[in-house]
């Protein structure tokens, strides 16, 4: 069992595989502990795949996946999580835009005894405009929304105990919001500033659409946070005042008909309107509350479902790997 795992995700990434293999494989190597390294291709269309291929069959410490098709960032992360077996788990992105040469720092703050230990983009060299400003407000908006005072979410660099990642459920985009997500199982967080080089090849996979994308999983988050496990809390909240709104407004407009005899239905028609759309709605939260209580107990008990769906799996033998030499 090796003690750390290095997850990174792949697509279409050909230029960079074996820049970033050979360092980080080098950099590892200065480390006295055992390690391999987890690459999911997730679902390239060009060479990257073959080339991860050609890696994990002259080197052991390699395990590759291959997804199916693209599922996203956080998908390849999830599926690299789950196939990892180090005690702790670093991921980076496989667009060499994260130095190799910083995951000792990582490491030893993880030694230190922190949970999560987060990257920090303090000189960042994208455009100001596009994406520094855009991502300087979501980021600020998630660490209040939140609780958790890191000033970068966004990066892919992470390092992570492997009994935390394991109790956070990863889908959709949310593996920006993982030390949010921890600090709710009770992780301690650290943040260290790394550098944030340009790009050395390839292209972006990001654009500024994803940063506003980003505010509507602050929500989900932000409700996450506080009524995961509670959902009848807040829905049962707003059904409760809604219903006795309602039948306030009923009960005025009864004890209004039966002392002044006049046609209450006439005069106050829309007041009826109001009073059952105030209660039939309130009901209708209620029973979403109900219905998410159901969906908390599902999400409680053991399920095997995954947000990817894995092609292969490939790692090199140690046994071979000295006859392929």
């Amino acid at each position: 069992m090796p003690k750390y795992s290095i997850v990174v995700p792949f697509h279409n990434e050909e230029e960079n595989v074996t820049k970033l293999y050979d360092r980080v494989k080098d950099v590892m190597e200065q480390v006295d502990s055992s390690f391999e390294m987890v690459f999911v291709d997730d679902g390239s269309r060009d060479r990257t795949y073959r080339l991860l291929e050609e890696i994990a069959a002259v080197d052991s410490r390699v395990l590759l996946i291959k997804l199916r098709r693209n599922f996203g960032q956080t998908s390849a992360l999830a599926a690299g999580f789950d196939h990892a077996s180090g005690d702790a788990i670093l991921a980076m992105d496989g667009d060499l835009q994260h130095d190799p040469a910083e995951i000792p720092a990582f490491l030893a703050k993880l030694e230190e005894g922190y949970d999560v230990v987060s990257g920090w983009r303090a000189q960042r060299a994208d455009n100001v405009v596009m994406r520094r400003i855009p991502s300087s407000i979501a980021n600020w908006l998630m660490a209040r929304l939140s609780g958790v005072d890191i000033h970068d979410f966004g990066t892919t660099f992470k390092a992570y105990r492997r009994d935390v990642i394991r109790n956070v459920p990863l889908y959709g985009e949310m593996h920006r919001f993982i030390p949010a997500l921890a600090s709710w199982y009770g992780a301690s967080i650290c943040e260290i500033p790394i550098s944030n080089p340009a790009r050395e090849s390839g292209k972006s996979h990001y654009g500024i659409s994803r940063t506003f994308r980003v505010m509507f999983d602050l929500l989900t988050i932000r409700f996450l946070l506080k009524y995961m496990t509670r959902p009848l809390h807040f829905f049962g909240g707003l059904g409760s005042l809604g219903v006795v709104s309602g039948t306030g407004i009923a009960m005025w407009l009864l004890i209004h008909k039966l002392l002044s005899r006049h046609d209450v239905a006439g005069e106050h028609g829309p007041w009826f309107v109001i009073a059952a759309v105030l209660m039939l709605g309130g009901l209708q939260m209620i029973g979403f509350g109900l219905l998410g209580e159901l969906q908390v107990r599902h999400y409680f008990t053991d399920s095997a479902r995954t947000p990817y769906v894995v092609d292969r799996v490939v790692r090199l033998k140690p046994s071979e790997e000295s006859m392929s030499r």
